[in-house]
């Protein structure tokens, strides 16, 4: 690799000193591995989670619950350290960039195998890369990490170069999320709708069996042997047997684990934490790098094309009062759009407060009336915003509930509208929402371009304004500190444009039986499960 490369793949130092926030029994790994003794090879690893996507092809699956499977499931390019940033090898022992950042060449390692036998090499990467772009809504991610994919092409069997059309400096960091994890070329060529119901990858482990809303079972792949260099042990996995419930309700899911009836649980709520602590329970906990939870807006929608609303329901919402009332003890208020374990984080503090006076101010000054029960109308038009989520958190919905409550006082009338977790990407893409409640998870500062371009999906509808040219500009800056400047720019734009409203950041909060080692956080704190074992 470069220096170029190695310079364009490490971010800012601020990943290093805030990439862990960890709950007091954690680190980046579950139990005491010095009193469990040396790991141990078999037995199942029971999980249960809240939500499932309705599809295990890692390329469409965007939520974290389904993620924490599938991502069992492939081998990617690069992996990146949770605690610096930096990206290292994994099906990809070297990476050049061009000086111009639109091409990235790459030399695997040999000998890798999909599940079915077939080659892991440059075709098949290619393959991969040249059908990203044809895949539907549930693709988001990776169809935006291949923004302006002008092709790739294959050298020999262990190397090719990946084109673009433009400057694409995100693309290397892509390249270690499941979301351009590798899939044989078997599964490449399938439909969206038969992918989503089974794939083959290379990884760690295979998919035995899927069930929708009920359960993902995978099983340790004989032979594996071309893991992560970030992994602690080189070879197959330890565990036999991983299986995923799908337990939607946060108080079965612990009384699951208090029971032995699972081994580690997700999703974990307030309320949770001293029932499982004291049960002797293991709490592991990191931030989540990316686009924090918020409320982002359909600005083709008139009650929320205007500004002063916008503006107001940011000033009406007391994040602090939030995340005290609602989520784990290790959670923070958001400070800006990018929560604060993104590379190129920018602390927007002065622009993320909560002023209800103010808030009343604003709406005064541009007409809306306070009505006979409080809640302002304008023009005969109530101010009314729904608001879609799905529920795949159980702290989503009182999280809603308050923010209800705060708007409520200052006059918006905010109606809280669940939908199912499979059925989101579809109504974000046909623009039938007012406002979306929700996060994104993304070791990169790109995601913003992603999701508030209007070059791209633009789900949010957005018009053209300053910050596309800085959006644009971001993506193609191969020098860091100016590339960050930039990305502070832009997190500024989306604040005082009113573009989204932050509210919290996720922080990602499982709990785990005293018997379960060597659970670890990536860096977009997801879970790898190569290096994990039970003790009994």
């Amino acid at each position: 690799m470069t220096a170029r490369s190695r310079r364009a793949a490490m971010f800012p130092a601020l990943l290093a000193a805030a990439a862990l926030v960890l709950a007091a029994c954690g680190g980046g790994s579950s139990g005491t591995e010095a009193d469990a003794g040396p790991p141990r090879a078999g037995g199942t690893l029971t999980f249960a989670v809240g939500s499932d996507a309705g599809c295990v092809d890692p390329q469409q699956v965007a939520s974290n619950d389904t993620i924490y499977s599938v991502r069992q499931l492939v081998d990617s390019l690069t992996d990146q350290d949770p605690r610096t940033g930096e990206l290292k090898p994994w099906l990809a022992t070297a990476w050049q960039t061009s000086p111009d950042a639109k091409s990235f060449t790459f030399t695997l390692r040999t000998g890798v195998t999909f599940s079915d036998g077939t080659p892991l090499d440059a075709a098949a990467v290619k393959a991969n890369f040249d059908r990203i772009p044809s895949l539907g809504v549930r693709a988001a991610l990776a169809k935006g990490y291949l923004a302006g994919y002008a092709g790739t092409t294959v050298q020999s069997p262990t190397q090719l170069t990946v084109s673009f059309t433009q400057p694409n400096v995100q693309f290397l960091q892509a390249t270690s999320t499941h979301s351009l994890g590798i899939l044989s070329p078997a599964s490449v060529a399938r439909s969206d709708d038969d992918r989503c119901a089974g794939v083959i990858g290379s990884g760690p482990f295979t998919l035995q069996s899927y069930v929708k809303n009920a359960s993902i079972t995978l099983a340790k792949r004989p032979g594996y042997d071309w893991g992560s260099s970030l992994f602690a042990h080189p070879g197959e996995a330890y565990l036999d047997t991983l299986r995923f419930t799908i337990v939607p309700e946060s108080g079965v899911r612990t009384g699951s684990l208090q029971s032995g009836e699972v081994d580690a649980i997700g999703s974990i709520g307030q309320q949770d934490e001293a029932p499982l602590t004291g049960a002797g329970d293991q709490l592991l906990a990191r931030s989540n790098p990316g686009i924090v939870f918020g409320i982002g807006f359909n600005l083709s929608k008139p009650v929320v094309a205007d500004p002063a609303v916008r503006q107001a329901l940011s000033l009406a919402i007391n994040r602090q009062d939030i995340v005290g009332g609602v989520f784990p003890s290790q959670t923070r208020a958001a400070t800006s759009v990018l929560a604060s374990t993104t590379p190129s984080y920018a602390d927007e503090s002065a622009l993320v407060v909560f002023d209800a006076a103010k808030a009343r101010s604003v709406l005064d000054a541009a007409g809306w009336v306070p009505g006979p029960d409080g809640i302002r109308a304008k023009d005969g038009q109530e101010l009314t915003i729904p608001v879609t989520y799905a529920p795949v958190a159980g702290t989503n919905q009182p999280a809603l509930e308050l923010i209800q409550q705060q708007a409520k006082a200052v006059g918006i009338d905010i109606r809280i509208q669940q939908v199912p977790v499979a059925q989101l990407a579809s109504q974000q893409a046909a623009g039938d929402f007012t406002a979306l409640w929700g996060n994104l998870t993304r070791a990169d500062p790109d995601l913003l371009r992603s999701q508030f371009s209007v070059a791209g999906s633009n789900f949010y509808r957005i018009p053209q304004s300053p910050l596309e040219p800085v959006l644009v500009a971001q993506a193609g800056e191969p020098d860091p500190a100016e590339r960050t400047r930039l990305v502070g720019q832009a997190q500024q734009l989306l604040l005082t444009q009113g573009f989204y409203v932050p509210v919290v950041e996720l922080t990602t909060v499982l709990a785990v039986g005293p018997t379960v080692h060597g659970v670890t956080f990536d860096a977009s704190s997801r879970i790898q499960l190569h290096d994990a074992w039970k003790s009994a």
